[in-house]
């Protein structure tokens, strides 16, 4: 009988307050939705560091015929590097392994212009540009991506080395932008957030001013405090619950439709999230939604059920 009563007050709430109550479920929807979009842009950026990170090479220009002269580097002003200084470089390079050193890579003005050809293939640079133009490098791919700095203070400035450049440089510019359209993706999910749990308190504000003579005469029978507003928290909870199902549904999209079928199509030097993670953050959308309305509904509701 109890739970039949419950059940019955469930559905006379939602039939007065329809209104209301498919305005809370589209408002927490659009909130929930814009608050795991933000997440999955999240875990996208951490994807992308992780992907490209662990390929950033530190490259290790050394001095050519053209790096010394008064213009030029300091460290190549005794022109071109030798034989003893690469070979120095190259054993310096070695010794880092394999603590900070992975792998190491030597490219000549050959092969670098051989690159440079298949990078700007068709483009009118190359009639400017030739193999002694390039200088010769050592490619190292470090152990771990954050130890540039061991590799840059080691061969920085030292005999035979023109230029130590860390191709995290060139990602850092990317990233911080990523991560600003992060935060104010954020930003805009919890004002949304914020402005569900104004509406939550506001529906069940209307809701206990118009069953304030049901909830009186359940008082006076003696019923409690929380089996009063049992059914006003399972309100809460069933629009709650519709709104973050449907916001669920919108992050699968997202997945499907954006990332998979058209982001991952056409960006394909990069990589993506793949399902684990929305299924991880689907349940985390949809948990704070209703745990949210809850908390929202029982506090709105110590006010306005007394009696």
């Amino acid at each position: 009988m109890r739970f039949r009563f419950v059940f019955s007050e469930i559905a006379i709430g939602l039939r007065r307050n329809l209104t209301m109550t498919v305005a809370m479920i589209i408002t927490v929807a659009i909130a929930l939705a814009l608050f795991g979009s933000s997440l999955i842009m999240r875990a996208q950026v951490s994807t992308m560091k992780d992907y490209w990170y662990d390929k950033v090479e530190v490259s290790i220009f050394l001095c050519g015929k053209n790096s010394g002269g008064p213009t030029g580097t300091p460290s190549c002003s005794a022109g071109a590097v030798t034989d003893a200084q690469r070979a120095q470089i190259l054993a310096d390079l070695t010794a880092l392994q394999p603590t900070y050193v992975q792998a190491i890579y030597h490219e000549t003005p050959q092969q670098a212009y051989a690159h440079f050809k298949e990078y700007l293939k068709g483009s009118p640079l190359l009639d400017n540009v030739s193999a002694d133009m390039l200088p010769e490098s050592f490619r190292v791919k470090l152990t771990h991506p954050d130890q540039v700095a061991v590799v840059a203070t080691e061969f920085q400035g030292r005999k035979g080395v023109q230029d130590v450049r860390d191709q995290r440089q060139a990602l850092a510019k990317l990233f911080r932008a990523l991560s600003a359209l992060q935060l104010v993706a954020l930003t805009i999910a919890i004002a949304m957030v914020i402005v569900t749990v104004l509406l939550v308190v506001n529906t069940m504000r209307v809701a206990a001013f118009s069953r304030r003579r049901e909830t009186g005469i359940m008082r006076l029978v003696g019923a409690s405090n929380f089996y009063i507003q049992l059914p006003f928290l399972m309100e809460a909870a069933l629009a709650a619950l519709v709104g973050a199902a449907f916001a669920a549904m919108a992050l699968v999209v997202v997945k499907a439709v954006i990332i998979d079928h058209w982001l991952a199509s056409t960006f394909t030097f990069t990589a993506f999230i793949g399902w684990p993670v929305v299924l991880t953050i689907i349940p985390i959308v949809v948990a704070i939604g209703v745990v949210l309305a809850v908390i929202a509904a029982f506090f709105t509701l110590r006010k306005y059920l007394r009696v």
